[in-house]
């Protein structure tokens, strides 16, 4: 399978995620944002991140993407079956998707994807309201991480990926889970981190972000 897309993204990395968690294959199809491809657009129409391409299928989005997956691959399944564990897990990545998405990548964009991926400044005013509206969806968070296990009744699921991947990006600007502010919630987040999946895709992921570091 074919993925339209960097890592580096919290929304592709999920893709990496749950492909992993499956044991499917991902091949890196070329892509460049400012020079989209045929093979892109017809994957993406309105341009977004991520996109894959299986044999002759095409799919946008990182939800439909998950849910496509978890159809096609049904083991391990990442969308609980039992109704209200299903819809627990659908709000999670729901949460992590429109709310700490938008809010961390005002601060991820204008902190590190600017001055270093696209070498201009950042808008600091932006990045500010970022970090206004973080704390109070982190705060939620830490009441619902686990003493033990994961954020849907102790089984793994896509809440675990989709929360966790947007932590993992704001690790990027100094707001990654924080033990002594947010306990439970940081230990959840090492459970997830320790995962053979998880570890595979973060390999991944740290070869591309060596390209930023400073020299």
């Amino acid at each position: 399978m074919q993925v339209y897309g960097s890592p580096l993204s919290p929304f592709v990395r999920k893709v990496y995620l749950v492909a992993a968690e499956k044991g499917v294959a991902v091949e890196p199809a070329p892509f460049t944002p400012g020079q989209p491809s045929p093979g892109f657009l017809e994957a993406s129409p309105f341009r977004k991140i991520p996109a894959i391409r299986d044999g002759d299928f095409t799919l946008a989005d990182s939800t439909a993407i998950a849910a496509y997956l978890d159809a096609k691959h049904p083991e391990p399944p990442l969308y609980p079956a039992e109704p209200r564990q299903r819809g627990k897990a659908v709000w999670f990545e729901e949460v992590a998707d429109t709310l700490i998405g938008p809010a961390g990548a005002s601060i991820v964009f204008n902190r590190f994807v600017a001055p270093k991926v696209l070498g201009r400044p950042g808008d600091e005013e932006a990045a500010a309201k970022g970090e206004a509206a973080l704390p109070p969806l982190l705060d939620w968070l830490e009441t619902q991480a686990p003493a033990q296990g994961w954020l849907v009744d102790g089984c793994f699921s896509i809440a675990d990926i989709a929360m966790a991947t947007m932590l993992r990006t704001l690790l990027y600007v100094g707001w990654g889970p924080d033990p002594a502010k947010r306990p439970a919630t940081a230990a959840w987040y090492e459970r997830v981190a320790a995962r053979p999946a998880w570890r595979e895709v973060a390999a991944i992921e740290d070869q591309q972000a060596a390209r930023f570091a400073p020299a």
